[in-house]
């Protein structure tokens, strides 16, 4: 006997996750901050066999209006996992994550996915955080960028024998992310090519200690922020592929800012210890003119996400 489709038609839930910065330099595949720009999505559960989609924001235009849009192969996995035969979905998606800029659009279309099929399934399935994580890794390939996505905060994610893990730390309130995004985008995968297979080895044992420098900087000394985000590991290898970002960054941190490439590029993170700082960075941005002079850089003044991705049914008079 075939499962029952799940849930009956009708059911409508409600997801919102934030933008994530994954690698802040040194913590190259392992840290992630999630940041106070969110995609939202409407889901509808349809008879069987109906998929409809609407997509506003970013990427609207390129984007997909069937079953290999990426949210609804991520309800289709999670479904699956569990032995659940999907309904049809109604899809209304404002997207406002920055796509191919290094603002996790890719996994937080995961992780928005798997919401959905949580709260499609709830009464009938439960997905734990462990579940959630598993899922959007075997889906996205890596849990730097879901992590944060899934949990809120900065979070340090790993996996081991069991599979993905994470933990998530509170981010000192002093800091005070700034991001500028540019209009051109990155490819993940040509950036991941230009890394090579092996570094030396003071290589590695500098970012290990940039790396452990940088979690007491995030969670108790943002005055060490600078020092803590240097990198050897990846950032320069992929320059040559960003030669505006790479620009920035070294303008910035010249003049004592925090400022790294967000997640595979091509947008800049800057981790100010302060707003008075943020400022100062912003401004510094807009007045160079060394610095990719003929690339326009929109400045997006955040805040640390930490929520995390939100699941709620849908309720009349709800908004």
């Amino acid at each position: 006997m075939n499962a029952p489709v799940v849930p009956a038609p009708g059911r409508r839930v409600l997801v919102r996750v934030p933008a994530t910065s994954a690698n802040l330099g040194p913590g190259f595949d392992t840290l992630g901050l999630a940041l106070s720009v969110y995609d939202e999505l409407d889901v509808t559960a349809l008879p069987e066999g109906e998929l409809e989609i609407e997509v506003e924001g970013a990427g609207a235009a390129d984007v997909p209006r069937d079953a290999s849009h990426l949210v609804v192969r991520s309800i289709a996995y999670a479904y699956e996992s569990v032995g659940r035969r999907m309904p049809g979905l109604r899809l209304v998606a404002k997207n406002v994550i920055p796509h191919g800029r290094g603002l996790g659009s890719s996994g937080a279309a995961v992780v928005s996915g798997l919401l959905a099929a949580k709260g499609l399934l709830e009464g009938d399935v439960e997905f734990g955080p462990d579940a959630l994580l598993r899922l959007a890794t075997e889906l996205e390939g890596h849990p730097d960028n879901v992590a944060p996505a899934l949990f809120g905060g900065l979070t340090i994610a790993w996996v081991d024998e069991d599979g993905p893990q994470h933990k998530k730390l509170l981010v000192h309130r002093g800091v005070s992310p700034l991001v500028f995004v540019p209009e051109f985008t990155m490819s993940t995968a040509l950036a991941r090519s230009l890394q090579p297979t092996q570094v030396p080895r003071e290589d590695a044992v500098f970012n290990v200690s940039r790396s452990a420098l940088l979690i007491a900087a995030l969670t108790q000394s943002p005055e060490l922020l600078q020092a803590a985000t240097e990198d050897k590991l990846h950032q320069n290898y992929r320059a040559s592929a960003m030669p505006e970002t790479d620009k920035l960054v070294r303008a910035l941190r010249a003049e004592g800012f925090a400022a790294v490439v967000s997640g595979a590029g091509p947008s800049v993170l800057v981790l100010a210890d302060g707003p008075g700082r943020r400022l100062e960075a912003a401004a510094l941005a807009a007045s160079s003119t060394n610095v990719a002079v003929d690339t326009p850089w929109e400045s997006l003044m955040l805040a640390v996400d930490f929520k995390g991705g939100t699941v709620r049914e849908y309720a009349e008079g709800s908004t």
